[in-house]
């Protein structure tokens, strides 16, 4: 079993412009998981860069609103709402509210740097 506390996990900045806790991923997790969960963080009026990335993403929001851009479509997004995001999509998330966005992020397979393309 693989336990993770959200107060054992230091965050880091992500390329993209965000704070990121990286909960489960491959190489943290003893049960060899193919997909990687991390908890994001964007103060408020911040966004992520205009990114894509190879493999697929759910977005889901746990506190704020946002703004979510896959291609050329625009969702407003608020707390408990989810999104579907295909592999190669040009994408980036926004800040529009007055309070930090706090999102879950899961990718399949597993995030990898090298698979991330900031445009």
């Amino acid at each position: 079993m693989s336990l993770r506390r959200d107060s054992e996990i230091e965050p880091i900045q992500g390329n993209e412009g965000t704070k990121i806790k990286q909960f489960f991923h491959p190489h943290n997790t003893l049960e060899g998981i193919g997909y990687s969960l991390a908890q994001f963080t964007l103060e408020p009026g911040k966004s992520s860069k205009l990114h894509k990335l190879k493999s697929s993403e759910i977005y889901y929001i746990l506190e704020g609103k946002a703004n979510l851009r896959i291609e050329d479509e625009n969702m407003k997004l608020g707390k408990d709402d989810s999104a579907y995001v295909p592999p190669n999509a040009v994408q980036n998330i926004k800040n529009i509210g007055n309070d930090d966005l706090r999102f879950l992020c899961i990718v399949e397979p597993a995030w990898k740097e090298e698979d991330e393309i900031i445009l």
